[in-house]
């Protein structure tokens, strides 16, 4: 027996309903008997849609219901809308219908500290992750082997599925964390990860990123920065990777030998070209941490443009051009050695490899104004 109040003109049952995907729905829209309705003049619309009449069924002199066979997920979280409407229209009554999955077991959880003063950790929702169901995600965390459960407060800090906890983290202790995750039709929870806040730092990008030439080698420029300033005053070790790329491409190379220097020469580059270069550090061995470190962002890119070519072709005494050649095949030879013995930002005999390049070039200046 449903009790209709007087301020509404009919009710559905069941109200508000949640059910798995494939299920089916026998609903049905009472009318107050002292309203002078007919049955068969209402109709049924889900999300604005009319339902077709073969779907209904006429249960009594006042009620109606509605037979949904295999439905779909919800199209939105806060729930389908089934509505009962009168002859002209007007809206009786209406019910939510929930219908999705329970949530998945969240995996692939990974964390990383900023400056050792922080924790932000990210995960994966499951294999498919859709539930078509609104469902909540907490991030629990606690000290291994003493202390309570704490609950993480800011989340899609990073993405949708993440949370970043600001400060009061121990060091030198490890960690317990996972992820709980429900809906209106269960929960469940992740495994467990343990990790120690000094194996998951990472830092802001090198500042002071300058890029410059070399002189007057059209192939060369020359790239400073200084070491991230919020772990100085830290017992660890760092290394560091510059990507550079032309002006008009989106391909970018990366050195990936530049070790714990905090300047490096690129070389072999395109005389008068504009080239965008980036820094970034790897902090790891932070107070004897036996973990790799965790890369940090990209640096903004710092642009600077090699020199111009000036060599002038078509030299009209030939023992110049004999001398030439010559020389040019002398410095592939001369360059095949620095690549081989000093490759990538090495300093080996780099400056003996810069004054002759100075030189040649020089020597071929003065023999080509004098021819």
């Amino acid at each position: 027996f449903l009790l209709i109040s007087s301020a509404d003109p009919a009710a559905i049952t069941p109200q508000d309903p949640t059910l798995t995907i494939g299920s089916s729905l026998i609903a049905s829209c009472t009318v107050d008997p002292d309203i002078t309705l007919k049955v068969e003049d209402l109709f049924w619309t889900l999300n604005g849609r009319r339902l077709p009449a073969e779907l209904y069924k006429i249960l009594n002199g006042t009620a109606l219901s509605v037979i949904l066979n295999n439905l779909n997920g919800s199209k939105q979280q806060s729930g389908d809308n089934l509505v009962c409407h009168g002859k002209d229209g007007r809206i009786l009554a209406g019910s939510c219908l929930y219908v999705g999955l329970p949530p998945e077991k969240p995996t692939n959880i990974t964390c990383w500290s900023k400056n050792m003063k922080d924790l932000t950790c990210k995960w994966a929702p499951g294999s498919e992750g859709e539930t078509y169901l609104h469902t909540n995600y907490t991030l629990k965390y606690k000290l291994r082997w003493y202390g309570r459960d704490n609950t993480c407060l800011e989340y899609h800090t990073m993405g949708p599925y993440s949370c970043h906890i600001p400060k009061d983290l121990a060091l030198f202790t490890p960690y317990e964390i996972w992820v709980e995750a429900s809906n209106r039709l269960g929960s469940t929870t992740s495994d467990i990860i343990t990790l120690d806040i000094l194996d998951v730092v990472t830092t802001d990008p090198p500042s002071d990123v300058h890029v410059s030439r070399v002189g007057d080698l059209e192939d060369q420029l020359s790239v400073r920065w200084s070491s991230p300033p919020a772990l100085k005053d830290f017992l660890f070790q760092d290394k560091y990777q510059i990507r550079y790329r032309v002006e008009d491409s989106t391909e970018w190379k990366v050195v990936d030998d530049v070790g714990n220097q905090t300047s490096c020469r690129l070389a072999g580059l395109k005389p008068g070209t504009v080239y965008f270069v980036q820094v970034r550090c790897n902090p790891f061995g932070i107070y004897g941490s036996k973990k790799a470190g965790i890369w940090s962002d990209w640096s903004n890119p710092t642009a600077a443009s090699t020199p111009r070519s000036e060599r002038i072709t078509g030299v009209c005494d030939p023992k110049s051009g004999e001398q030439n050649s010559t020389l040019r095949r002398e410095l592939k030879q001369f360059f095949g050695w620095v690549k081989k013995h000093a490759y990538g930002c090495s300093n080996l005999s780099i400056k003996l490899y810069d004054q002759w390049r100075v030189w040649l070039q020089k020597s071929h200046k003065t023999r080509n104004q004098v021819g």
